[in-house]
């Protein structure tokens, strides 16, 4: 919206040209973002708490839950996609075919996950809609959005898998390209999901995949820097960058008030939201396998919840105490800000080997 109303005025003020830089705008998506949150964050809460729309914490889970999580009211997603979309639509291209793109899957799987919370509150259980629904649902909004992707826009590589370390490597998928980014907004999805389940435990890493992310947009939009590292180039990519800077002003604003102690969480309305934003990013900058280092954190919670469901089916035991995997820990004694700061840790980590990927090719 202030990015068209520059371009139009651009003749009569000249220092409006600063916006046409994508770094600027960025920076802009982020404070905006941030700011907004921050403001409405408190009677946000308050209005949230008022109204008893409440966490209803697993009857199965760490005892310590039953007692300090209790009354925290959930749904905080609603206040991130709120974040999220007044830094885009204020300071994003809003001609851009990635930015709409993205706009419908954080929107759809927002939607998507405000119903399953909103079950969960009614009904005062963990389960919210079945898991067979909430998939089906998942691969269908998926699913539309990977055509409407592939018939507008003219990326020529978007079919194309590309594998770091590799300067050559590079597989058509052709047809299964469809069901191939299905797999990968679903699962990305699904893995925040799953992660989020202690205090700010999902949010920082959201920050550091959006992060990494945004800079490799930014270099993939780039010929210049696209050329210099031998990674695909993609005309209008760049514009995602200010996508994610609201995406990591936005978290940054409700991990003020997600952090330990948690004063609302996140639900299934931000989970699967950003979640399935980070997989669409992927996909659009051809980065899928990097997506899956950088974010690792997030594949190995659902691998461990996979590992813990197959092994059960089929030998009758449990590998871990208790899936996701951070529920693990706890269950052997580690005190969640232990858990939570050890995994940011290994967050941090894989972030750095994931942008070393760019380089070793």
């Amino acid at each position: 919206m202030l990015y068209s109303l520059s371009l139009e005025l651009i003749d009569t003020y000249s220092f409006l040209n600063v916006f046409k830089y994508l770094t600027v705008r960025t920076g802009l998506a982020v404070f905006t973002s941030l700011f907004v949150v921050f403001i409405i964050g408190t009677p946000f809460i308050n209005f949230f708490s008022t109204k008893k729309i409440l966490d209803p914490i697993r009857e199965d889970g760490p005892d310590e839950h039953t007692i300090k999580k209790i009354g925290t009211p959930t749904m905080g997603g609603v206040l991130i996609l709120i974040g999220v979309f007044s830094g885009i639509f204020l300071w994003g291209d809003l001609k851009n075919i990635y930015i709409w793109f993205l706009i419908y899957i954080v929107a759809s799987y927002g939607l998507l996950g405000a119903y399953d919370d909103y079950k969960k509150i009614k009904f005062r259980n963990s389960s919210g809609i079945s898991f067979k629904l909430k998939i089906i649902s998942q691969v269908l909004i998926a699913t539309i959005g990977i055509l409407f992707l592939s018939y507008f826009s003219e990326n020529t590589d978007l079919e194309n898998l590309y594998f770091p370390f590799f300067k050559n490597l590079i597989i058509n998928l052709g047809w299964f390209f469809i069901p191939f980014s299905v797999f990968i907004i679903v699962g990305s999805s699904n893995a925040v999901n799953l992660t989020d389940g202690l205090d700010g435990l999902a949010t920082v890493p959201v920050i550091l995949v959006a992060g990494c992310f945004a800079f490799i947009s930014y270099v993939t939009g780039n010929i210049v820097f696209s050329e210099y590292l031998h990674i695909p180039y993609i005309s209008g990519v760049g514009e995602v960058s200010v996508f994610l800077g609201a995406v990591i002003g936005s978290c940054l604003g409700f991990l003020w008030f997600n952090a330990p102690p948690a004063k609302i969480f996140m639900g299934d309305t931000g989970s699967l939201s950003l979640g399935g934003s980070l997989g669409a990013v992927g996909i659009i900058t051809k980065h899928e396998i990097v997506l899956a280092i950088i974010g690792g954190l997030f594949v190995l919670e659902a691998i461990s919840v996979i590992v813990q469901v197959f092994s059960f089916k089929l030998t009758g035991k449990r590998i871990f105490k208790m899936a996701p995997i951070h529920h693990h820990y706890e269950k052997k004694g580690w005190p969640e800000s232990t858990v939570v700061i050890r995994f940011w840790i290994v967050a941090i980590i894989l972030a750095m080997v994931g942008l070393a990927t760019l380089k070793f090719r």
